[in-house]
């Protein structure tokens, strides 16, 4: 038998490198979030007075997918010690990524992210970039050493929520529109609701964060007060949309659902905080449908603005 004959007959394992390593990128990149950030850009665009097209495509493109590999892949890199030690890691609530994909992560996000945002930048005006600007910051600045938002108290609730609320800021900003009174409501419901969930989230992990020494708006406050924070913000997110006026004040009982998922929780001790998974299992599934109706809620204030301008 020849060597070119014996090598033929070898097992590859190019082709299952490529399927785990897309598979890692995939599963960095949290799937069931994707929809929390494009939507809102898109619906956003349509309703702020974008026109369909090219522009539109891209932007949604970008906030689905490339937007968030580089948001949750610089996390699971950087996290990635104290991700180990975390219960709950490894599943639809974050991967645990194996060092063996770090660099190839790194990578991905970058060649990914880059030509979109060129695009994006050149598409738009200085309002919008000023916009972009920020928000890619803020998810860099998120997870990245020496930077590390997400372990300063209530900054990282903060910044965790401009994640979510800057893609809509951007499609209005790209388009033209308006922020008027309503439209800033809006938002600044939106806000509240993403930094009350950002909390909320950080309770489940007190125990892995302390034991890591990693610092949250959770292990500063401690499970009870942190809960009781984040109804609080859903209660003001409600009070907001109120405040917008219709069409978003009829979206103002969405925050409240909220609200009441995670009540139960408001007597959690530190050393039950992994309890609070029940209840942010729970809030994953709620935000398929009443983040869909919030974002609505946005962009029919932005739609109301552009009519009566």
């Amino acid at each position: 038998m020849t060597t070119s004959t014996a090598s033929a007959r070898q097992p590859s394992t190019t082709t299952p490198d490529l399927l785990t390593g897309a598979r890692q990128l995939v599963l960095a990149s949290r799937p069931l979030s994707w929809i929390n950030t494009a939507f809102p850009f898109a619906v956003a665009y349509l309703l702020a007075g974008g026109e369909p097209g090219w522009l539109l495509a891209l932007g949604t493109v970008y906030f689905l997918i490339p937007y968030n590999l580089l948001m949750y892949g610089l996390n699971d890199v950087f996290d990635y010690a104290s991700d180990l030690a975390n219960p709950r890691k490894g599943g639809i609530e974050g991967a645990v990524l194996s060092e063996r994909w770090h660099r190839v992560t790194l990578w991905s996000a970058v060649v990914t992210n880059v030509p979109f945002l060129v695009v994006l930048l050149a598409a738009g005006g200085p309002a919008s970039a000023a916009v972009l600007a920020v928000s890619v910051f803020a998810v860099v600045a998120y997870s990245a050493p020496g930077l590390r938002l997400k372990e300063r108290p209530f900054v990282d609730s903060l910044t965790s929520s401009t994640h979510f609320v800057s893609p809509a800021v951007f499609a209005i900003a790209l388009v033209g529109g308006r922020f008027t009174v309503p439209v800033v409501a809006t938002l600044a419901a939106f806000f509240l609701w993403g930094a009350a969930s950002h909390a909320f989230g950080a309770v489940q992990d007190i125990t892995a964060d302390r034991g890591a020494g990693i610092a949250s708006v959770a292990t500063s406050l401690g499970a009870r007060r942190t809960v009781r924070l984040a109804m609080w913000g859903y209660a003001g997110s409600a009070a907001l949309l109120l405040v917008a006026g219709p069409p978003a004040a009829f979206a103002a009982a969405v925050p409240l659902v909220y609200l009441g998922s995670i009540a139960p929780f408001r007597e959690l001790h530190d050393r039950d905080c992994e309890q609070a998974n029940r209840g942010w299992r729970r809030f994953l599934w709620l935000n398929l449908l009443t983040g869909f109706l919030l974002t609505q809620a946005l962009l029919l204030a932005a739609l109301s603005a552009g009519k009566g301008s």
